[in-house]
């Protein structure tokens, strides 16, 4: 016998509520018929729904009676009527599905067009007869052309030449990269590919590539090049990466939140944190702008450079004594 599948079951259990609060009373043996269901899997679902509702307290769940064979339902007016989005909410769809349509990866794109055909000519109703569509932009400040160029290299399987701003460093860099995907992380568009440069996989955010080429060199990367498990975040310590020790003071507990680390200890109402980091320049300016709040523990010429900088920029002022 072939087991029921969960949405299978979720789809027919949101179909027959309505229909049934619109037919308070039915004989349980004529609404399996109507239904075309059997009356032992209608009497299970009907014993499923005493577990569902809008919330977890006994007066927000479904109540179900089949005294004499009849079914009546009560407490289920929220999802007896027709789902209907808000302006709001039908916006917030359409920009995630017009993501969606634009992402590597996505070969069939006609029940995205037609979910966005429907919700376009229902939003431009609800807000003026003179406006036929609505469009939603997406930017998140990438420009638009490095996204076409990006996507092009991958379609034609060929490598980049990208002039990429690296901010810890204040400086921009010339590398060759082998377009491996284009992925959307928190809001913003990452090219990931294998770094000619770095001889590694690297992720690229798209805002900070200043110039994108398309050469006509063959862009596949070399064997043995993965894509990186992204679920944890766009930042991947490696076993080479250095290990920064840092204590935190109160109210900066939250770095150790924040941040991927490896080990947390208290003592004394300071925690001593340990992390993995690519670049330490950034670990420097947090540790500057704390006032003291994060101390850089190890490694000791980390420190001593912290201690540098703190020095200089009293001096700057006249503060240093």
């Amino acid at each position: 016998m072939m087991v029921e599948g969960a949405a299978t079951r979720l789809a027919r259990l949101l179909s027959i509520v309505p229909w049934l609060v619109n037919r308070q009373g039915i004989d349980i043996a004529q609404a399996a018929r109507e239904l075309g269901v059997g009356e032992t899997q209608l009497r299970e679902d009907l014993g499923l729904l005493f577990m569902c509702g809008y919330g977890p307290m006994t007066d927000e769940l479904i109540d179900v009676s089949t005294e004499g064979g009849r079914i009546v339902i009560s407490n289920a007016d929220t999802i007896a009527r027709p789902l209907r989005l808000s302006r709001a909410e039908a916006l917030a769809l359409m920009v995630g599905l017009r993501a969606l349509l634009g992402a590597e990866g996505v070969t069939d794109s006609t029940v995205i067009e037609r979910a966005l055909a429907k919700l376009d000519e229902a939003t431009a109703s609800s807000l003026d007869a003179s406006l036929t569509r609505v469009g939603a932009v997406l930017d998140d400040d990438s420009a638009e052309q490095v996204r076409e160029l990006v996507s092009e290299a991958l379609r034609r399987g060929r490598r980049l030449h990208l002039r990429y701003l690296v901010p810890a460093r204040d400086e921009s860099t010339e590398r060759d990269v082998d377009p491996m995907r284009l992925v959307s992380l928190d809001g913003r568009w990452y090219l990931e590919g294998w770094c000619h440069r770095a001889e590694d996989t690297r992720l690229f955010r798209l805002d900070r590539i200043e110039q994108a080429t398309v050469l006509e060199t063959d862009g596949t990367p070399p064997q043995g090049a993965t894509t990186r498990d992204l679920s944890a975040g766009t930042f991947v310590a490696g076993t080479s990466d250095p290990i920064v020790t840092l204590r935190l003071g109160s109210g900066w507990e939250w770095v150790g939140e924040y941040y991927p680390i490896e080990t947390s200890t208290t003592s004394n109402g300071a925690t001593e944190v340990t992390l993995r980091v690519g670049e330490t320049d950034w670990v420097r300016r947090l540790a500057l702008r704390s006032g003291a709040g994060v101390v850089v523990v190890d490694p000791p010429e980390l420190a001593a450079q912290v201690r540098r900088d703190a020095r200089g920029a009293l001096t700057a002022y006249g503060l240093e004594g």
